[in-house]
C-alpha cells in the first residue's frame, strides 16, 4: 500500500539549492561543499549510546501505539501534530545545529516519518525523489535521517544516487500492486546514474539529504529490524498550498514574513485522528 497517493498538482519550482552559509558552526565548509556536490552527509554523530537506546524505546511504545490500532510499522507518519516524544525531537538542538548550517538560522518543520522496516520485510521503497511528493514549493528540504537501529547493507539501508540532485525532476513511472512499493513512484534503471551509496549508520548517527537526490532502499531479509526518524526541514520562504498562512513547527528561528503560525508542542503521545479513522474504513 503506498503512503501517498497522489502527485501536488500545484505549480513547484524543482530545482537544487545549495547551502550557501558562509561561517558553518557544526559542518566544516569542507563538508557544507560536499554537501551541495553530492546531495548528502553522513554519517554524523549524534546522540549517546543511552540516548540512542531511549530514542528506540520510544519508538518501540509508538508502534505499539500503531499496532494496538490495527496500523502497520509504516504509520507513524506526520506523528508530530500530536506527540510531545516526536516534537521534541523535531527541535532538538543538536540536530538543529547541524540543519541551520544548510539551512540558516530560521527553520520550519512540516514532516516527520518512522521508516520500520521490520524483520524479513518484503517492501521496496523504490528509487524516488522526495520533493516530487510534497505540496511545497521551493524544494529547499533537507531530510534528517536519525538511525533508530543500527543500519547496514542487511536490513535495508537506504541507498543514495550521488549528484542526482543536480538533474532535476527525474521522470517516474507508478508502483503496481505487484511490486509492493512503501511509496507509489518508481524512477526504473537508475544505474543509468551511477553507483549508489549505502547509508550504513549506527543507531544514534543522522544523515543529512536534499530533497532533489535519488534514493530508496530495499527489502529487509534480516532477523533485525530497521528503523529510522526522517524529519523534514526547510527555510520559511517555502510555501505550501495554503495561499496566505499554514501551521508548522517553527524548529529555529522565526518566520519574517508571519506565513508559518507556530504549532504548540503536544501534549502527551496521540495518534493522529486521521490515521484511526482510516484504520477503521
Amino acid at each position: 500500500m503506498a503512503v501517498i497517493d497522489a502527485i501536488p498538482t500545484m505549480e513547484r519550482d524543482l530545482r537544487f539549492f545549495p547551502a550557501t552559509t558562509k561561517e558553518p558552526k557544526k559542518l566544516t565548509r569542507e563538508q557544507v561543499d560536499y554537501f551541495n556536490e553530492h546531495g548528502y552527509l553522513f554519517p554524523i554523530d549524534l546522540f549517546s549510546e543511552a540516548e540512542a537506546d531511549a530514542n528506540r524505546r520510544y519508538f518501540d511504545h509508538l508502534l505499539k501505539m500503531a499496532s494496538d490500532a490495527g496500523l502497520d510499522s509504516y504509520s507513524v507518519n506526520g506523528w508530530h501534530t500530536h506527540c510531545a516524544g516526536v516534537y521534541d525531537l523535531v527541535t532538538n538542538e543538536r540536530i538543529l545545529d547541524y540543519v541551520k548550517d544548510i539551512l540558516g538560522p530560521n527553520i520550519v518543520c512540516t514532516m516527520t516519518h518512522y521508516f520500520s522496516k521490520m524483520p524479513s520485510d518484503v517492501k521496496s521503497v523504490y528509487w524516488h525523489q522526495d520533493a516530487s511528493f510534497w505540496a511545497i514549493t521551493p524544494s529547499k528540504v533537507v531530510t534528517v535521517w536519525l538511525a533508530i537501529d543500527d543500519v547496514d547493507v542487511e536490513n535495508g539501508a537506504m541507498k543514495l544516487f550521488p549528484g542526482t540532485h543536480l538533474l532535476g525532476r527525474i521522470p517516474f513511472e507508478w508502483v503496481t500492486d505487484e511490486e509492493d512499493g512503501v511509496l507509489n513512484q518508481h524512477v526504473h534503471n537508475p544505474e543509468r546514474y551511477g553507483r549508489p551509496v549505502s547509508v550504513a549508520l549506527k543507531a544514534g548517527q543522522i544523515s543529512l539529504h536534499t530533497d532533489m537526490i535519488l534514493h530508496g532502499s530495499q527489502p529487509n531479509p534480516s532477523t533485525r529490524r530497521r528503523c529510522g526518524l526522517t524529519i523534514r526541514y526547510f527555510p520559511p520562504d517555502v510555501r505550501g498550498t495554503e495561499p496566505e498562512k499554514a501551521e508548522g513547527i517553527i524548529a529555529r528561528g522565526i518566520d519574517p514574513s508571519g506565513y508559518w503560525q507556530p504549532m504548540p508542542r503536544p501534549e502527551g503521545d496521540a495518534i493522529p485522528p486521521r490515521l484511526l479513522e482510516e484504520a477503521k474504513s
